[in-house]
């Protein structure tokens, strides 16, 4: 009798799962396959793409691609009739004359570069003062105007903690920086020990040219400049103290501020010229909830052609980052546009952008936030795609490699959206939703690294779907044949799932976070 009736109770069970599924839901979901994001990612990071940079012809092309695709699908053209929303940016080269400490000379991408954007700017100063890690108890009273502040670059240690001793700023870092910016020195020296194996591998991308939004070029903020360096570089700062940086680093909590003399002198300005760009939007408007509006996106841009004459491989071609995240963006769109076709449109309008800049420093998401084609208090959520391709390092050779994507953001604003989430997953997808990077704190920072942070940044909830970093991430080998495509799209079925009910429930999800 207990099997029985245990049998029964399993029986029922699955009835009452399966009723849970919607079949008009699943009939769309199942259109987003393997073999058709194949066909659009091969494309999208051929070669002939030349790795999609933005203002560059590859990523013109790119562009081009994708309003192809929005207009096979016959959604919307909302910018006057175009899928272009374009994007004014304006590029910097900086050409730094001098880098130079006790006469030493130091290269720009080798030993140091600034942290964001500067102003033209000649420095010289003689009087270094070492912070530690800068806190405003370890400086005190110590007078930092016009002098150079030389700050360690990593998390402060803590009892039980492991600190973070990567060269990205933390949230707490950055706001360390800016109230040593606030005592007015004349330059702030970054220095961090993993900055020198970073450079040996990154150092061409930060000596690129740099983009940004042409109306912030109008106005800059002048700012005390912050430049990132190596050991090397201080290590020359504190010479004449007869210790290293490392001794000081290591008596840094118990001897934070040390003042030296060093002659540090440093001379670099900008070559600025206008670059063509655009996001790329297509429109699907909804029915009797079509003043609200569901946004999918993805960045398409890459980093483009290497930057070395004796690479073998030349193209960057960022199959995974983000040719993925646009190629499941290209068949949620095609989804949700049968379904349209075949009369069963979304209740709320849904808006597919293909954002721009997103490698320079999310720039098209920026743009677009600031001047939405559609109101941003209308704008319900983000479901941002980057990077779902690929098994990320964390996951090689586990059990559910083939399985997994990481969401973040899903509940920093919106407890309702989070709920929303986990539940298309456990009734279509199964995926294990992995948390990890799900907090603003995380040392990684990639909450605050890809396109949603924009819309996040206006009260606008989002989840951001990732599968972690690999070996190839911003490297030559991110190519097409290291896509695992049946995992691509079922994360992008995931997308889809979420998306549907977001589109179609009678109530968006209230925001409850800040």
């Amino acid at each position: 009798m207990k099997k029985v009736t245990l049998l029964a109770f399993s029986a029922a069970f699955a009835v009452n799962a399966c009723a849970q599924q919607n079949p008009t839901a699943m009939k769309y979901g199942k259109l987003i396959s393997a073999e058709d994001a194949k066909r659009h990612l091969s494309i999208l990071a051929s070669d002939a793409f030349e790795g999609r940079e933005t203002g560059k012809p590859g990523a013109e092309k790119a562009a081009n691609y994708i309003a192809g695709e929005f207009k096979k699908l016959g959604l919307q053209a909302p910018v006057n009739g175009s899928y272009f929303f374009d994007v004014p940016l304006v590029q910097s080269v900086l050409k730094v004359s001098a880098f130079t400490v006790n006469g030493k000379a130091f290269t720009l991408g080798e030993d140091f570069f600034p942290n964001g954007s500067v102003s033209d700017n000649s420095i010289k100063a003689s009087d270094v003062v070492f912070v530690g890690y800068g806190t405003e108890s370890e400086i005190g009273s110590t007078d930092l105007a016009g002098k150079i502040v030389l700050w360690i670059n990593e998390d402060k240690p803590e009892a039980g903690k492991t600190a973070n001793t990567a060269p990205r700023m933390s949230t707490a870092r950055t706001a360390i920086v800016k109230n040593l910016q606030s005592k007015n020195p004349a330059a702030i020296v970054a220095a961090n020990g993993e900055l020198t194996a970073m450079l040996k591998r990154y150092g061409r991308n930060v000596t690129s040219p740099r983009l940004t939004i042409k109306e912030d070029v109008k106005a800059p903020k002048a700012a005390v400049p912050v430049f990132m360096v190596t050991p090397a570089v201080a290590d020359e700062l504190v010479k004449s103290t007869g210790k290293t940086y490392a001794d000081l680093k290591a008596a840094a909590t118990t001897t934070p501020v040390v003042t030296t003399k060093a002659d540090f002198v440093a001379t670099y300005g900008n070559e600025r010229s206008d670059v063509k760009a655009v996001d790329v939007v297509g429109f699907m408007p909804g029915t009797d909830l079509k003043d609200e509006v569901l946004v999918f996106s993805a960045h398409y841009d890459h980093i483009g052609l290497v930057n070395d004459p004796n690479a073998k491989d030349k193209v960057n071609n960022g199959a995974d980052d983000d040719g993925s995240g646009t190629t499941g963006i290209l068949e949620i769109a095609r989804a949700f546009s049968q379904a349209k076709k075949d009369g069963h449109g979304p209740r709320r309008s849904v808006l597919f952008l293909g954002n721009v800049g997103e490698e320079k420093g999310l720039l098209g998401s920026e743009y677009y936030t600031d001047h939405p084609i559609y109101p941003l208090a209308n704008t319900i959520t983000d479901l941002n795609i980057d990077m779902i391709g690929r098994v990320g390092e964390e996951y090689i050779g586990k059990a559910d490699s083939a399985n997994y994507v990481y969401p973040i953001g899903s509940a920093m604003l919106s407890k309702d959206l989070h709920d929303i989430g986990e539940k298309a997953n456990d009734t279509y997808t199964h995926l294990k939703l992995d948390y990890k990077y799900d907090d603003p704190n995380d040392p990684n920072r990639f909450y605050y690294r890809s396109d949603h942070y924009n819309f996040a940044k206006h009260g606008v909830p989002i989840i951001f779907y990732f599968n972690g970093v690999h070996a190839d991430y911003h490297q030559p080998g991110d190519e097409v044949s290291k896509i695992n495509f049946p995992l691509l799209a079922k994360r992008a079925q995931l997308v889809f799932y979420t998306g549907w009910e977001l589109a179609n429930r009678d109530k968006k999800p209230v925001v409850d976070g800040k």
